[in-house]
């Protein structure tokens, strides 16, 4: 009588298949997590570009309707940072006409540094690292700063304004094309808020018979526009109106102009630079947690399924046992 033993193919298609089974929610659930991670050697820059007032401190005067820019820089502490923490280093320059021929940046109408320690995969800001807003004492706090986190979701949320040094609101405004690239878009507003004091000579806050008075410095943004990535939380687009004028010491009322524009705005180039980056990285997540696993499960299945059929049917048969004969019959004694 024959055995029948199972062929190599059937082993093969279902070794292959239960692989392809086990590998499909290994990604969703393991690999693309963990590649939902900030850089830590990240190399960035930002151009806003823009028209609006000045104040001319050379010619004591307001200059309106004037070409302003601000360029922002960012790079990742590598050193500082590590599995669960990225620290981002960043400088801004603000620059009007008057200042953007100068090379160094920190001759700039306005100038400022911070570093951003935030939490790899929540984006949640960490209090360690040397962080610094700017401003001495101050922490920064909410969702979302120079992004937002990952898998952004249509909702409120408490944005940094390094400028006001607290959160605000950002409300979500529906889905938005920047460059032909769909993002979500996020509006809010900030009110007027005093954020220091400066010393300025009197005459400039209506107190001309002071030399010099400690002018209260304010600041208000009427119209903050954000466009993020919604897989990845990379900002396509930013617009912002920015208001910022001095008081009298305790004044109710704004007495000099010192910036102010009712819209500056990503240029065309930043927006494209930033779309692209956006596509290649969302793309590259979406392979690894949905189209990969979405083919590893049908293949495994498919395969798993073909290598059960052929397995069950049996493979070839095997050689008959030499001591029976093929029909079972037992051998007979051979005549002396």
């Amino acid at each position: 009588m024959s055995r029948r033993k199972a062929s190599p193919l059937s082993l093969i298609l279902l070794g292959l298949g239960v692989f392809l089974l086990v590998l499909a929610p290994m990604l969703a659930f393991y690999v693309e997590p963990r590649a939902k991670l900030n850089p830590v050697d990240i190399e960035s820059t930002t151009r806003y570009e823009g028209t609006g007032t000045f104040y001319d401190t050379d010619a004591q005067k307001e200059r309106d309707n004037q070409e302003l820019t601000i360029v922002r820089r960012v790079l990742g502490d590598v050193a500082a940072s590590d599995d669960d923490t990225a620290v981002w280093d960043a400088a801004t320059a603000i620059d009007t006409p008057l200042t953007r021929k100068v090379d160094d940046p920190r001759r700039a109408f306005q100038f400022t540094t911070e570093r951003w320690v935030m939490d790899r995969e929540t984006n949640a800001p960490e209090h360690c690292c040397g962080e610094d807003t700017g401003v001495d004492g101050k922490r920064f706090g909410g969702d979302a700063y120079l992004k937002f986190p990952f898998d952004v979701e249509k909702r409120t949320y408490r944005w940094w304004d390094s400028t006001a040094q607290d959160t605000v609101a950002l409300e979500y405004a529906g889905e938005k094309k920047i460059q032909g690239y769909t993002g979500l878009a996020f509006t809010g507003e900030i009110e007027p808020v005093k954020t220091g004091t400066r010393q300025v000579p009197g005459v400039m806050v209506g107190l001309p018979d002071k030399d010099q008075v400690f002018a209260d410095e304010w600041y208000a943004n009427e119209k903050i526009e954000l466009v993020a990535d919604e897989r990845t939380g990379r900002i396509i687009y930013a617009s912002i109106a920015p208001k910022k004028t001095l008081r009298q010491p305790g004044g109710g009322t704004d007495e000099v102009t010192l910036l102010q524009s009712d819209g500056i705005e990503f240029t065309e180039e930043t927006q494209k630079e930033q779309v692209d980056l956006a596509d290649e990285d969302s793309s590259r997540l979406k392979l690894v947690g949905e189209t990969l696993p979405v083919v590893a499960l049908v293949a495994g299945f498919v395969l798993a399924g073909a290598g059960a059929v052929l397995l069950a049917r049996g493979g070839r048969p095997d050689e008959p046992d030499r001591d029976r004969e093929p029909d079972g019959v037992p051998p007979q004694p051979v005549a002396a």
